[in-house]
């Protein structure tokens, strides 16, 4: 999943959180061998032994298996000090491009392995490039700012992909730097279309490659282009079925296009392969896809009983995983509780008080939003204010650049604090502005469309021809969302009286 300001900071933690679990297992757990990852290709000047793990190392990053892939090129160094290119993928490990940033002391330990590399000797210019492109993002003053890493990496890798055109890994690293980029999905997505471009090209030449079907995946992870991604989210999990996370990936693109059969099928297997390698954190993000997909196709007991599943994971289990313990506590009820329209049991979801602002905020998030549904001003107002310093805390955290991604459900909370106080054009205006957003850069895959509050707003304050053209353009970035069906449905009977 994208960390763009249309996701919100839910899901770019949650997945922090699962990679950080991921570095809990032994290497030899993730039962990950070189068919079930995938055709990767990767020559280095090390020795032959050093080139077969190399390119199973490269196989586990293209699955954002990180701790698995540094475990991997820490051995071959262990075993060939000399190998610089596996200094290069220690570092690379330390960077998740898609959803964080590195921490000071990460930056530091990436800087120190890339000087390891070039103390080496690296007989060949192409793997000099890449290790001067990692060079380029982790050396420099400490006070560089991480747009500017991130930029001087991505120049740096265009320059390799330009100098070596056939180089399928030089492409994907590259179109995966230009996916990154703080205006991917600005402009019509020109620069992650021009990514798309790279990745087909790669793709159509090694149709088993993880990392082409997993980037485009990514790339695609949006109302605009999802139907672009469904030839590699029919064929990623069959590329890399070792890795619970390339199993459930393609239920992003099932999800956007309201493929919920797909979707649960998708889910319930990477929940068993999560299983089966006890990655509690991956299971619960497919269960978090399934409970939503239930929902969808209006099958509430199995999205209840997904839901208890996940609440009923002991504490213990999330030792090594904290903040994935109150993503559940939060996000799974709130879930439930705002698409079957439990507003009043919404109203009053427990706020986890040992729980990180982010999760505190999305509860008073979810009373906001339940209680505009009820016109109980006195309590969304309550609700908003809470929400507000919630968010003034997380500026306050080491998570605060992504602070401005939690803008859409401020905005959303306050549309229903002015709609709960009689002021309904404010209200449309506040909740059009996320829509609007949303239409054209997407939202995360589980969460409530704003369209879908607008048209309930609409209908519920007595316009019903304004609200059906709502829950249309809805079910168009949407499709077959159960809420924006049923209010159509609503819409169009009120129309025609």
């Amino acid at each position: 999943m994208l960390l763009r300001t249309a996701n919100t900071i839910l899901i770019a933690l949650l997945v922090t959180t699962i990679a950080l679990a991921q570095d809990a297992h032994h290497h030899d757990e993730e039962a990950a061998t070189a068919s079930s990852l995938g055709t990767v290709s990767f020559s280095i000047s090390c020795s032959t032994e050093d080139q077969a793990d190399f390119i199973h190392g490269i196989a586990l990053l293209h699955s954002f298996s990180y701790k698995n892939a540094r475990l991997t090129f820490q051995q071959i160094n262990r075993r060939d000090p000399s190998c610089g290119m596996a200094y290069w993928g220690q570092a690379m490990s330390l960077y998740h491009q898609l959803w964080d940033r590195p921490t000071a002391e990460e930056l530091a330990q990436g800087a120190k392995l890339i000087q390891e590399a070039k103390t080496r000797s690296i007989p060949t210019k192409r793997e000099r490039a890449y290790i001067a492109a990692a060079a380029a993002f982790y050396e420099g003053d400490a006070k560089r700012s991480f747009d500017t890493r991130r930029s001087a990496y991505s120049d740096a890798m265009k320059g390799v992909h330009t100098s070596w055109p056939d180089d399928d890994e030089a492409s994907l690293f590259y179109a995966l730097s230009l996916l990154t980029s703080p205006d991917a999905a600005k402009n019509d997505f020109a620069i992650t279309r021009q990514a798309i471009a790279i990745i087909n090209d790669v793709f159509n030449r090694n149709p088993n490659h993880p990392g082409a079907a997993h980037y485009l995946i990514h790339a695609c992870d949006n109302p605009v282009l999802a139907a672009d991604g469904l030839p590699a989210a029919r064929r990623y999990a069959e590329i890399a079925p070792a890795s619970p996370h390339a199993v459930h990936m393609p239920s992003h693109i099932f999800a956007r296009l309201g493929m919920w059969d797909e979707d649960i099928k998708s889910n319930l297997a990477s929940v068993q392969v999560a299983r089966q390698q006890k990655s509690f954190p991956d299971m619960l993000h497919a269960m978090n896809f399934l409970e939503y997909a239930y929902l969808q196709k209006g099958d509430l007991d199995r999205a209840k009983q997904i839901e208890t599943e996940a609440l009923s994971v002991p504490k213990e289990d999330f030792a090594d995983m904290p903040a994935m313990f109150n993503y559940v506590r939060v996000r799974f009820p709130s879930l439930y509780l705002l698409e079957t329209h439990g507003w009043i049991a919404a109203q009053s979801l427990p706020v986890p008080l040992d729980a990180e602002p982010h999760f505190q905020a999305v509860v008073y998030w979810t009373r906001a939003v339940a209680s505009g549904h009820r016109h109980d001003a006195k309590a969304v107002q309550e609700a908003v204010t809470n929400f507000d310093a919630k968010l003034d805390e997380v500026r306050k955290t080491r998570y605060a650049y992504v602070a401005d991604s939690m803008s859409g459900e401020r905005d959303e909370a306050h549309a229903w604090l002015a709609f709960a106080q009689g002021q309904t054009q404010t209200a449309i205006s506040l909740i059009t502005r996320v829509a609007d957003k949303q239409d054209r850069e997407g939202k995360g895959e589980v969460e409530l469309p704003a369209r879908e509050m607008l048209a309930d707003m609409l209908l519920e304050e007595g316009s019903p021809s304004e609200a059906l053209t709502q829950y249309r353009l809805c079910l168009r970035t949407d499709p077959n969302r159960l809420n924006s069906l049923a209010g159509a449905k609503r819409a169009e009977n009120l129309v025609s009286q």
